[in-house]
């Protein structure tokens, strides 16, 4: 199987070329990178916005489990 670049498009992980079969990643490892950064909570985005009540017990929940 070839792999087709996209053409001026480079991996927000390495910076190589980015691939069609990968896009916007250039390899299988970078998107596993990618998808790790997201699941270990890596990437936020900040609000002004206040947690209600129960998401804070949800939170409070969790963290109790993993103590």
């Amino acid at each position: 199987m070839t792999q087709t670049p996209i053409l001026n498009k480079k991996c927000p992980i390495c910076g190589k070329q980015s691939i069609l079969e990968y896009h916007p990643f250039c390899s299988k490892k970078c998107a596993d990178i990618d998808l790790g950064r997201w699941l270990k909570g890596d990437y936020v985005m900040h609000t002004n916005e206040v947690p209600t009540d129960e998401e804070w017990a949800q939170e409070a929940i969790e963290s109790a489990k993993n103590e």
